[in-house]
């Protein structure tokens, strides 16, 4: 990298002004140095949400209740030179507070987060639903357009409706004692129908 060079310019009055030099627009900043530590969101969101499962477990308040337990047996039973938090359990309800304060954030983070992905899948369920939708209205008209286009089409009761009309239009010729081809029959019973 070449280094930076100051430049100096002629102000209005004559006098030379030194400036900073000109920052290059085709290269990204260098990462400015911060104070306070940095962390992926995505990383304490995750880990928040396992300790929130955990707080929401038979596991952690049979466990919390074992310490409990323990703790005011051991402060009551225990000789007097090794208890370290005597009978109104001050040291135990500051640990509990404690306990209650960094837990209460944790699992109002993790709700956000299940909320987050909840309103992700909602918009997706939505947008799957208008999609059935549309598919549906389609089906609908497509349908339709094929009853009206089958509604044009002979049939196979309409077919055999005519052909039982002509068999009876043979036999009732046929009576009269002369015989006709079908092909004349027909010609003549066209006649007859226009």
């Amino acid at each position: 990298m070449a280094p930076e060079r100051e430049t100096r310019e002629r102000t209005a009055s004559g006098a030379t002004a030194t400036t900073r030099p000109r920052t290059r627009l085709d290269q990204p900043k260098s990462p400015r140095r911060r104070l306070l530590p940095e962390w992926d969101p995505e990383a304490f969101g995750r880990f928040s949400e396992r300790i929130a499962r955990f707080l929401g477990t038979g596991r952690f308040i049979v466990w919390m209740t074992v310490v409990v337990v323990v703790w005011v047996l051991w402060n009551v039973f225990a000789p007097r030179d090794l208890r370290f938090d005597n009978y109104p359990f001050i040291f135990l309800t500051l640990m509990l507070s404690l306990q209650a304060s960094y837990a209460a954030p944790l699992i109002l983070l993790a709700q956000n987060r299940q909320d987050d992905r909840d309103r992700v899948n909602l918009e997706q369920d939505r947008k799957q639903n208008e999609r059935s939708i549309a598919d549906t209205e389609y089906l609908t008209r497509e349908i339709a357009t094929l009853r009206i286009g089958l509604g044009e089409v002979a049939t196979r009761d309409w077919i055999r409706s005519e052909l039982q009309d002509l068999v009876k239009e043979l036999e009732e010729q046929r009576v009269d004692g002369h015989r006709v081809f079908p092909s004349e029959a027909t010609r003549g019973r066209d006649t007859d129908d226009l």
